[in-house]
């Protein structure tokens, strides 16, 4: 993999058996990539971004200017989301397993006395990660039997950069785990969007094609999620 550099814009350029080249900005912090065919010079890929660096600033700019949420402390009274609607966080110190519960108006957090900032935070991850393994094996196989692939294995990270990835030559796809707090139909896009990278791994014409075939409304579910708080 090569990198561009035109000014302040880092391009990560890989070179694929394709026929055009496509550029993309990511969300959540304006990462660019650039997909070539595989014999095209690095010359004429930099010619290629120069004329594009003013869209490449515009989307850029776009994802800087996004609402960004405070960092959480998770304390008593601070505000939490869970499939897109706000809670009220209730922390208790009691001597036995931590947890979480939830209700229809407040997130608990139960911890043993004592436990630090880091250590609430890790008890809410694994409980969002279980929200979302709650979910997802019904949600990927139902879209396995609609673009007729096979997901080998999912896994649940944070990631700074991107909602998911995949890995079409094994079959996988890996998700963010902040997809918890937000709409559920936001995570079936993201679902959507990495199994069909296991037919087409680049954002080419096959991949938008497949897209408009099963998930006819994914511009509005992307520019949705993208104008959400990060």
């Amino acid at each position: 993999m090569d990198t561009l550099r035109l000014g302040e814009v880092e391009i990560a350029v890989t070179r694929k058996d394709v026929k055009h080249v496509h550029l993309s900005v990511h969300p959540p912090e304006g990462r660019v990539t650039l997909v070539a065919p595989a014999r095209t010079r690095l010359d004429v890929l930099r010619a290629y971004a120069i004329t594009r660096l003013s869209w490449i600033r515009k989307q850029q700019a776009a994802f800087n200017a996004q609402a960004r949420e405070s960092p959480r402390r998770h304390v008593t009274r601070e505000s939490h989301y869970i499939w897109g609607r706000r809670y009220l966080l209730d922390v208790q110190y009691v001597d036995a397993r931590p947890r979480v519960r939830q209700d229809h108006k407040c997130i608990t957090l139960l911890v043993r006395p004592g436990s630090d900032e880091a250590k609430r935070a890790r008890v809410m991850h694994a409980w969002h990660k279980a929200q979302l393994h709650a979910v997802l094996p019904e949600l990927i196989q139902r879209w396995e039997k609609s673009l007729d692939v096979r997901v080998h294995a999912y896994y649940l990270q944070r990631m700074k950069t991107r909602w998911g990835s995949c890995s079409h030559t094994r079959g996988t796809i890996r998700l963010n785990t902040e997809l918890a707090k937000k709409p559920i139909h936001l995570l079936e896009y993201v679902v959507v969007h990495e199994m069909a990278h296991l037919l087409a791994p680049t954002h080419d014409e096959r991949f938008v094609a497949l897209l408009d075939a099963h998930f006819p409304l994914w511009r509005e579910a992307r520019s949705e999620l993208n104008a959400l708080p990060l």
